[in-house]
């Protein structure tokens, strides 16, 4: 277990680099399963998550590693179909598993996936989907056992744009016979960049980005390929609310100004002014934010449900009244009671909370429930006054890389300690 104790009241200024996108990285190294020759994935972010996705590829027979951001993957002498339970309950993209396994053995076995509990988060869709292409799915003894021999091509309508069932679906699709149309289809940049991939390794993937995707099913090409993760909407998004929660001025760099249009137009309104121009950003912000009316977390291109919680601590010293409504998960308000021994003044009920801003938040011990609550301490940490302690702050190792030696760089005093 970790902690981190943050000194607050220094702005944070300077220039930042954002990192390659957790959510991009994941099922893109479960596709490199479908890959006929070794990957190298550059941008790769040095996360826990990352680590223990490639631990389960290790235990499959792949070979891999990670070194200065590039992962260097070789599914070449993958042998096994049954994920190690053990790992696979760490981490909520082990499902991410089912798709390529079924496309490259034509069977998968998993335990129910683990992560940060925030909410039912069932995997219904992803196994529907895969049914429609003909896989059997079953449990016994809490498996997860799909198999499938020889998919077929079919017409998928997902009753939610789930990013993670539509990933799944398009991975073991692009091993099937056939065309496979997904209606209804997520629109994350994430699910873009893994059709980008699946592309690049010669399977044939259009209309990613929108809400109906085409897959048709073949075999990818016998070659090496290169391909670069897309920058982490969600890294800079946080690190732009640091700025904004501290009244600071930053400057992003490899960052995608269209995956953060939600993000950015919150922001602008709590008072920060924010430029943009090719692969970097710049926001400038006043001492206090001003109120955000109302904020509801919604499918992408809407405001990210990741982002709900930093934006909650940025609320919290805003001049006004803000209204968040958490419209994704049912259980993502676990910060605010934090965030209440630190000083906020809120009212939740249900999916609902409104916040009322305070002149200040204090120093005080608190806990990290979840990656993203995790952030939001840390950034509540930043503003308040006197220290903050956060334990269970591994959580945060998640989604970020050594993001307390980022904000250090701009200006923070943060010190990690491992208990």
């Amino acid at each position: 277990m970790a902690s981190i104790l943050v000194s607050g009241g220094r702005k944070i200024v300077g220039t930042a680099r954002v990192s390659g996108a957790k959510n991009a990285a994941l099922p893109i190294l479960a596709a490199t399963l479908i890959a006929r020759g070794p990957v190298e994935l550059t941008d790769c972010p040095h996360l826990s998550d990352v680590e223990n996705m490639l631990k389960i590829l290790r235990s499959l027979g792949v070979s891999c590693s990670l070194e200065a951001g590039t992962a260097h993957i070789d599914a070449a002498k993958a042998e096994r179909c049954i994920m190690p339970q053990s790992i696979s309950k760490e981490i909520r993209s082990s499902i991410f598993m089912l798709g390529p396994l079924l496309g490259r053995f034509g069977r998968a076995v998993c335990t129910f996936p683990g992560g940060c509990e925030i909410g039912h988060r069932p995997i219904d869709l992803h196994l529907k989907g895969l049914m429609m292409l003909g896989a059997d799915v079953r449990e016994e003894r809490g498996l997860i056992i799909c198999e499938g021999r020889r998919l077929r091509g079919a017409d998928i309508h997902l009753d939610y744009p789930s990013v993670g069932a539509t990933e799944n679906i398009m991975m073991a699709a692009a091993c099937a016979e056939g065309t496979t149309t997904v209606f209804n289809a997520a629109r994350e940049p994430e699910i873009d960049d893994l059709a980008r991939f699946l592309n690049e390794l010669g399977y044939k993937i259009e209309g990613a980005g929108s809400s109906t995707i085409t897959i048709r099913g073949g075999d990818a090409a016998e070659k090496k390929t290169t391909h670069r993760i897309i920058p982490d909407r969600i890294v800079a998004g946080t690190l732009m609310t640091a700025a904004a929660i501290t009244g600071g001025e930053l400057t992003l760099t490899n960052v995608n100004t269209e995956h953060i249009g939600s993000i950015a137009a919150k922001l602008k309104e709590a008072g920060s002014v924010i430029t943009a121009a090719e692969g970097m950003l710049h926001i400038s912000s006043p001492d206090r934010p001003n109120e955000i009316r109302l904020t509801e977390t919604m499918p992408y291109p809407g405001f990210p449900t990741d982002m709900q919680a930093q934006l909650f601590a940025l609320c919290t010293i805003a001049n006004g009244t803000s209204v968040i409504v958490e419209n994704v998960f049912e259980n993502r308000y676990r910060h605010a009671a934090e965030l209440g021994r630190m000083g906020a003044s809120f009212t939740q009920k249900d999916r609902t909370a409104i916040i009322r801003g305070v002149d200040k938040l204090t120093g005080a011990r608190v806990k990290a429930w979840d990656l993203r609550g995790g952030a939001a301490m840390l950034l509540a940490g930043l503003a308040a006054e006197g220290e903050t302690i956060i334990d269970h702050a591994e959580l945060i190792d998640r989604g970020y890389d050594k993001l307390h030696e980022t904000l250090n760089a701009l200006g923070a005093q943060i010190i990690r300690k491992e208990n």
